[in-house]
């Protein structure tokens, strides 16, 4: 599904004295099929725009009491937002919320803090069953909760009955993202799906990640504040800052733009840096920024 989002703007505490303007008229287009990321400091406004993307966050015009601002005489109406997830619209009150989150599925940071259940396979199955119209039968949220458990590497016949409070805490994350994916998501979104892990964690939850996008989910967007973990993984990413879009690139042309990321207070991958460093030497390093082709240039540079 294409996600499109065009004068975007959401304020928390609107009515209050502590009102904060999180998005101030965000457009970003992501298309379907891609590996987007979305990166940015804390209190850029990453957070805010994802959690609108299955209505955790709704657009004013979506919610029942919503009524439009009467204009002032000679007044400019603004312009109208848009926010549409394939075929919702998540700016009309008709949208159906409840299909929209079965088709959108949310993977908060640290997700395995979130399991609740007495066992694996209920925990999995708890969204399958809430996002269903209909009664499933036993067999068919057998059938789902396995396949889900299967497609993130564990294995239901050995941890359907057990406590997920007894897992490791990998097993607890693949857990936790299962139960998302259950409802075969057309569109996966998470948040910082890489935080807390050692570096061979964070290489397996993104071979699981890329898996699923392959096999199972069209879309993945990922929250992140890791630039390597951009620069290796996503098709094109957007840069957040202050409530608003600064850059959408693909990694290859983003991480060319390292002094301006700098000067937004955020990081830039290892191997931009190295770029830096050698072309201060005057050696220049044509990459797209990961790793493999960072070396694969450099080494050539000898041959």
């Amino acid at each position: 599904m294409r996600i499109k989002a065009e004068h975007l703007s959401y304020v928390y505490n609107a009515s209050s004295p502590f009102a904060t303007h999180a998005l101030n008229d965000i457009s970003l287009t992501i298309e379907e099929g891609e590996f987007f990321g979305i990166l940015g400091h804390t209190g850029s406004g990453k957070s805010t725009f994802v959690q609108h993307l299955n209505g955790l966050l709704r657009v004013p015009s979506s919610l029942k009491k919503y009524k439009p601002k009467k204009l002032k005489k000679g007044e400019t109406p603004p312009p109208p937002t848009v926010l549409q997830v394939g075929a919702f619209d998540l700016t009309d009150k008709k949208t159906d919320f409840r299909e929209l989150r079965s088709r959108v599925g949310m993977v908060f940071q640290y997700p395995e803090y979130q399991l609740f259940a007495e066992t694996v396979a209920q925990d999995v199955a708890f969204g399958l069953k809430n996002f269903s119209k209909e009664k499933l039968t036993d067999e068919a949220v057998e059938k789902a909760v396995r396949a889900a458990l299967e497609v993130v590497g564990l294995s239901y016949d050995e941890l359907k009955d057990t406590s997920p409070f007894d897992l490791s805490g990998g097993q607890k994350r693949r857990v936790a993202i299962a139960g998302v994916i259950v409802t075969r998501p057309d569109v996966l979104v998470l948040d910082e799906p890489a935080a807390g892990l050692d570096p061979l964690g964070k290489r397996e939850i993104m071979q699981l990640l890329h898996r699923l996008h392959e096999e199972w989910c069209k879309t993945v967007v990922i929250v992140s504040h890791d630039m390597d973990e951009i620069a290796e993984n996503c098709t094109r990413a957007a840069v957040f800052s202050e409530g608003t879009v600064k850059f959408v690139l693909p990694p290859s042309e983003l991480f060319r733009h390292s002094e301006e990321l700098i000067a937004l207070g955020l990081d830039i991958p290892l191997t931009a840096k190295l770029c830096l460093a050698l072309e201060k030497r005057g050696v220049t390093v044509d990459c797209d920024f990961t790793t493999e082709d960072f070396i694969r240039r450099t080494l050539a540079l000898n041959a």
